[in-house]
């Protein structure tokens, strides 16, 4: 009990640079992680008014995180992850009012050399990996096309109501379980599934998996992912009455030509419901090049959802330059301009700064 009670008081005094320092037992560690981003700009949705701001996860989401490992033996570790979203402009955590305080991650798994590794608990979903790796804006829910088009999808009516033309669902997924295998020749491969838990039915769930190549210069991928419900999503919205399942697949491409490294992306989504199909497919381009400390970024982004009384289309560009400060800081001018169907224009603009440690 004493062992006990002066590591807990030496833990509530320790600088955080010394947390991440591997513990007295050389076989396990634990880690501090995580990253800020804040920019200062005007955000103008598609169909909305501007508006002047100050805001948090502009190039990319801040979040902060505790990961940690322990030898098992000379192959295998036991390992973890607890790692939440934040908004560095107003110190709350989360992405949004509500969301979970470990939304990014939260799982306990095993990890083998030699066999993979598998994850319990809630998990990125290898479809949202395969489609930030493959676009010069990554992950950024606020200048990266193709992130809007998929996970910020515009609200579309179908014959039985109003679905999104993205995809349905988040970017993790709670319940789950994650295995995946070593790298072997450049490829890997995650496959994830996700319980319902709803009592008595074995057929409310989300599954998905993807295949990745990172090559020298060429990289690649492939994702699937089905989002299926018995009666209704839980936690999910814009779902109209009679939906029976999404189901996505997207691919994408990326070749560092060393004066500039070209993205292309390809997406289809189908969601069955019982008034008639919606769809939605869409396509992204984008390229890298490496100016002075920093870098270029330039991405777009098209779609065309079909299957209601309409076709909807989307068109998305966006620019911005990236300069490097450090190794873990980097400043960030970006924009972007949005047209979705009759609309008024989306166009959001910002200089930010981001910091890793």
């Amino acid at each position: 009990m004493r062992r006990k009670v002066r590591a807990a008081a030496w833990f509530a005094v320790v600088p955080l640079s010394v947390l991440s320092a591997s513990q007295a037992c050389a076989q396990s560690s634990v880690t501090l992680y995580g990253q800020v981003d804040v920019f200062l700009g005007a955000v103008k949705p598609y169909g909305a008014d501007r508006k002047f701001t100050i805001d948090a996860g502009g190039i990319q989401t801040s979040y902060w995180g505790i990961k940690g490992t322990e030898e098992l033996s000379t192959n295998l570790k036991a390992i973890f992850d607890l790692n939440g979203f934040l908004n560095a402009d107003d110190g709350t955590s989360g992405r949004f009012s509500g969301d979970s305080f470990f939304s990014r991650n939260s799982y306990v798994g095993l990890q083998d050399t030699r066999y993979g590794t598998v994850k319990v608990g809630r998990n990125t979903t290898p479809y949202f990996i395969s489609t930030i790796l493959f676009n010069p804006m990554i992950d950024s829910f606020v200048f990266a096309p193709t992130v809007l088009h998929t996970y910020l999808g515009a609200p579309y009516a179908s014959n039985g109501g109003t679905i999104s033309s993205g995809i349905i669902g988040d970017t993790g997924y709670n319940n789950a379980i994650l295995y995946s295998t070593p790298v072997i020749g450049g490829f890997s491969a995650n496959a994830l599934y996700a319980l319902g838990e709803q009592a008595g039915s074995l057929g409310s769930s989300k599954w998905g998996g993807n295949v990745v190549y990172f090559g020298q210069e060429l990289s690649a991928t492939v994702a699937f992912q089905q989002v299926r419900f018995n009666t209704s999503p839980v936690a999910d919205t814009g779902v109209p009455l009679g939906f029976r399942y999404q189901s996505a697949v997207t691919a994408g491409a990326a070749y560092d030509f060393k004066v500039v490294k070209a993205f292309a992306q390809g997406q289809y989504i189908k969601n069955s419901i019982a008034s008639g199909d919606v769809t939605t497919k869409q396509g992204q381009a984008g390229i890298s090049i490496p100016i002075g400390a920093g870098s270029v970024l330039a991405s777009f982004a098209f779609a065309r959802t079909t299957g209601g009384p309409e076709t909807q289309l989307r068109k998305t560009g966006a620019i911005a330059y990236d300069y490097n400060l450090s190794k873990r800081t980097d400043l960030y001018i970006a924009g972007i301009v949005d047209k979705v169907g009759n609309l008024s224009l989306g166009t959001t603009f910002g200089l930010g700064i981001r910091t890793k440690f």
